[in-house]
């Protein structure tokens, strides 16, 4: 669940932690007190779009923090696929805000914003009225079932996209090989001079890069060949002035030293040793004298080779190996020109093939979605009954599009009637927003344990809606709380009172500035606020009183 929000230098917030609690966690404030800005601030966490005008003015920077409790050890292992390992039971998702950039971070460690939002979609679930809209469109309501299918389909779709991505790459390799007959003696002809041209040149992997270290040698060998004659002719060659000749000298004239007593013998000895190390280095100078004599000849014939394998891989690929490769491919080619109705009658043959197994993995998708179906979409009628949806009929319809794709060629569309009598239409031609709110609440109730997510945020949840509705829905929220951690922003009194835990939200004004501010409620203040909610500026004994029995009742149907 999510333990702690910490912001700072974002819109009003100057700077803000909470900490929040299992169960029902209400967030409750006036209209434009940041109660949008606090569900921004999450979503930023998560990776959603960043501008630097989101910061808090005057403010050079801002942060957002949120740190996860993780006890489960099916969320753990899924985060380990990652590489993210709890610590301390904890993963803290942060994400520094900058000047038109931003830096995320997971448990102090610099992540992608991939990683980030991979991380993210594993612990928590921001629900807000643009979620409500995928209702409206019929290519989510697929998904949606397929979720509710889970582990049942899985495989099967991981089958139907692996088949479907055959059949697509032999089309493709059909399509791309209708040849006439001129055209296949054209492609013929140059695939055969292009495999005789490498074969020609044969090019062994890593050649080019020893010849071009010869070649740099062979072009530096001048300079570095006096350099080296420069230091031999110090070291030993020069007539009485090298050092070679000179430490024998010194070796000489110190001989009688050496048997005078300890000091002298061992300094002796350290002059043997430096005459011992001159002359292994003279003969290894000797020798690398000797590596930088090159003929005419030599550097000719060098650069000659390097000159062709260079053309080679200006033609064919980056690097030999990619030469050669290519040579594989195009001596493959070649056979395929030579017998070339053979060829297109063996890719006919595979075509057919792939299409038998694109058919049998869509067919085996479509029994287990029509299996579900009924299943899925009576689930979720019964949430909906619970909450004040009375005699609604929903089904979720199968149809084949005609045509196939990576999930199959089946499409899922939800038809709703919410009055008896009337017939089922399409559920995005009929519901309004507040049931469209409703309605996706229903459908998380029914997908809360396939979905896996400890911690869901619900915003806007009581749009369009009021009364015995908004008692229905906060009953449902406080049941989902059971299983899982939920987080949800409302001005409905109904819903505040379900809370297991009640934050508010509210503005200050000082030192010339206006500041959001979150603070944790008693009860006694839950009770009140509940009573500013219900009474507006106006809220005397009996609102109070009210507020206490609303809050009370709310516990009593737990």
């Amino acid at each position: 669940m999510l333990h702690n929000l910490h912001v700072k230098n974002l819109a009003l917030i100057d700077e803000t932690e909470i900490d929040l609690g299992p169960g029902l966690n209400i967030l409750t404030g006036e209209t434009g007190a940041g109660k949008s800005i606090l569900l921004g601030s999450v979503g930023l966490a998560l990776g959603a779009r960043y501008t630097a005008d989101m910061l808090r003015n005057g403010a050079g920077n801002g942060l957002v923090e949120l740190t996860f409790s993780v006890d489960d050890e099916k969320l753990k292992k899924k985060l380990e696929a990652l590489d993210i390992f709890p610590e301390d039971g904890r993963v803290t998702l942060s994400r520094r805000l900058m000047a038109g950039r931003s830096m995320s971070r997971i448990n102090g460690e610099t992540v992608s914003m991939a990683t980030l939002k991979d991380v993210a979609s594993m612990l928590i679930d921001i629900h807000g009225q643009h979620d409500n809209q995928t209702l409206l469109h019929k290519k989510n309501h697929l998904a949606l079932l397929d979720l509710y299918a889970g582990e049942a389909i899985r495989p099967l779709k991981e089958e139907m996209e692996k088949s479907y991505r055959i059949y697509q790459e032999v089309c493709r390799q059909e399509e791309e090989s209708a040849l006439d007959e001129e055209g296949r003696r054209r492609e013929l002809s140059l695939a055969e001079f292009e495999v005789s041209e490498i074969e020609e040149a044969a090019p062994v992997p890593g050649e080019d890069e020893e010849l071009e270290e010869t070649y740099r040698r062979m072009t530096e060998s001048r300079k570095i060949t006096e350099a080296v004659g420069e230091t031999y002719r110090y070291t030993c060659e020069d007539a009485g002035a090298n050092a070679s000749d000179c430490l024998s000298r010194a070796i000489r004239a110190f001989g009688e030293a050496a048997e005078f007593d300890e000091t002298g013998a061992q300094l002796y000895s350290q002059l043997l040793d430096a005459d011992s190390l001159l002359n292994d280095f003279n003969r290894e100078l000797s020798e690398y004298a000797k590596s930088f004599e090159f003929s005419e000849d030599e550097f000719r014939e060098t650069e000659d080779r390097l000159n062709i394998l260079n053309h080679l891989k200006a033609k064919y690929g980056n690097s030999l190996s990619d030469v050669l490769a290519y040579c594989e491919e195009k001596k493959q080619r070649i056979e395929q020109l030579r017998d070339y109705d053979s060829f297109r009658e063996q890719l006919k043959e595979k075509k057919e093939q792939s299409l038998l197994k694109v058919e049998k993995a869509s067919d085996k998708l479509h029994q287990i979605r029509e299996k579900n179906s009924s299943a899925f979409s009576e689930a979720i009628r019964a949430q909906m009954s619970e909450l004040n949806f009375l005699d609604t009929r929903l089904e979720l319809r199968l149809t084949d599009t005609g045509h196939f794709s990576a999930n199959g060629r089946d499409e899922a569309e939800f038809y709703l009637s919410l009055n008896p009598g009337e017939p089922l239409k399409a559920l995005g031609n009929i519901a309004s927003g507040g049931e469209l709110s409703r309605i996706m609440l229903a459908v998380k109730t029914v997908l809360a344990d396939e979905e896996d997510t400890p911690t869901l945020i619900f915003d806007e949840i009581d749009a369009g809606i009021s009364g015995i509705t908004a008692g229905k829905v906060a009953e449902k929220l406080r049941l989902i709380g059971k299983s899982r951690q939920v987080i949800c922003i409302t001005h409905l009194p109904q819903i505040a009172a379900a809370a297991d835990v009640h934050f508010l939200i509210k503005k200050e004004a000082g030192d010339g500035a206006v500041k959001t501010e979150i603070s944790l409620l008693d009860e006694e203040q839950s009770v009140g606020e509940l009573a500013r909610l219900l009474g507006g500026a106006s809220v005397t004994e009996h609102i109070i009183k009210s507020a206490r029995e609303m809050k009370e009742m709310a516990k009593s149907e737990t």
